[in-house]
């Protein structure tokens, strides 16, 4: 009987969804929920949870390319431990052996397998262990030039018996981990169009953070080119499910306030507490509780943990920093596998090189920072907000 006759299916394997004990229904519904809205383009008729999987059936007809690229996707989802790709048909014994040499036929280059065979409810025959050796021995007479390994084959052929139905795979690829998106609140991303801010939205994302973006733009002191790219990572974020809105915030005039009245090596720290303030009024609006951004210790001369202690000082939302640790290289490696890294890598003026000093302070005293922030204008903030304009990705 031909593979099409039976239903392709995806099968999603979690893993801390199912260390959260009373919980594990929330986080496994909002991790199904966000599976359906993000392969609306993909050939999904369903998507259930069944005994600790979740399992996405493709629609009838679905061919073997389609349902790989389907595979492929769902692993992008923050949340899923690993896909596997396969079939899903009644729990009768014949059908099964026949799928699992369509299933490892499907499952591209391989030297040595093996079988794994689990029986959800005792009441099917025969046990897993003759399931392993009968399954085993249909495959090794259809592929006799290839080798059984049961430690860290190529490929396993997973077969599960769940209740009056089984699902047979064998192509398995890594998801990337972590939690449902949605699961642990709004935060608030600082997003610029360079190379960290959008791998620290997505390590934040994938901590089952929902986040809103805001973008400081240095417009009208500077074009609006970093626009466009913070719009285009944006774009790569939402097919993740990691963010569906953003505000664009032009502070240039402020930028150049702050430049004419302030001690120049203080700029950036005062450019970054303005940020901050703004950020947490968006906060507030939009009911989050944190601010993230993309700093790295040590990275550039904001970032040293003195300058980075004057601008916390500003925000009175938590601030997280989840590249902390990070260095460049590493981000730059996250960026490339997230998607971003060329669109990051273009040249575009922003408010981040906006009236820069030569020799900007690296060590800041809160106290003179503070001092030198006393001729800001109260209203800047609500002024800025207010210009805040929010788009939907």
């Amino acid at each position: 009987m031909a593979a099409d006759t039976f239903q392709r299916v995806v099968l999603v394997h979690y893993h801390e969804i199912g260390l959260k004990g009373h919980n594990r229904g929330r986080f496994e519904q909002k991790l199904v929920d966000n599976i359906k809205a993000l392969t609306c383009d993909f050939p999904v008729s369903a998507c259930h949870r069944i005994s600790g999987r979740i399992v996405v059936f493709l629609k009838e007809g679905t061919t073997h390319d389609e349902q790989v690229r389907a595979q492929e996707f769902i692993a992008t989802i923050p949340g899923i431990q690993r896909v596997s790709a396969g079939f899903k048909c009644l729990a009768e014994y014949d059908t099964m052996k026949e799928l699992a040499v369509e299933a490892l036929a499907d499952a591209g280059e391989f030297q040595t397998f093996k079988v794994q065979a689990r029986r959800n409810h005792t009441n099917f025959e025969p046990d897993s262990m003759v399931l392993n050796r009968e399954i085993g021995e249909v495959l090794c007479n259809a592929f006799p030039e290839k080798k059984v390994k049961m430690k860290e084959p190529d490929v396993t052929v997973n077969v599960e018996v769940i209740e009056n139905q089984c699902f047979v795979c064998a192509r398995s690829i890594a998801g990337v981990g972590g939690l449902p998106v949605g699961t642990s609140g709004k935060v608030i991303c600082l997003l610029s169009s360079g190379i960290d801010s959008p791998v620290a939205a997505w390590k934040i994302a994938k901590r089952g953070a929902t986040c809103i973006g805001v973008h400081f733009s240095g417009r009208p002191q500077t074009g609006d080119e970093s626009e466009y790219l913070v719009d285009d990572i944006a774009r790569v974020l939402a097919k993740r499910g990691c963010m569906h809105q953003y505000f664009v915030c032009p502070i240039g005039d402020y930028q150049r306030k702050i430049a004419l009245s302030c001690t120049p090596k203080l700029r950036v720290v005062l450019y970054r507490r303005l940020m901050f303030k703004v950020a947490n009024a968006l906060a507030e609006q939009c009911g989050a509780k944190a601010i993230v951004t993309g700093e790295s210790l040590g990275q550039v001369a904001s970032q040293t943990i003195e300058n980075m202690i004057a601008t916390s000082d500003a925000s009175e939302k938590m601030v997280l920093r989840p590249l902390i640790g990070f260095d460049k290289l590493e981000i730059i490696d996250e960026a490339i596998r997230l998607g971003t890294f060329e669109i990051s890598s273009q040249d575009a003026s922003d408010c981040c090189t906006l009236f820069m000093p030569k020799m900007p302070e690296t060590h800041a005293h809160l106290d003179e920072v503070k001092k030198e922030e006393e001729f800001f204008d109260p209203s800047w903030i609500d002024e800025i907000v207010a210009s805040a304009e929010l788009h939907r990705v």
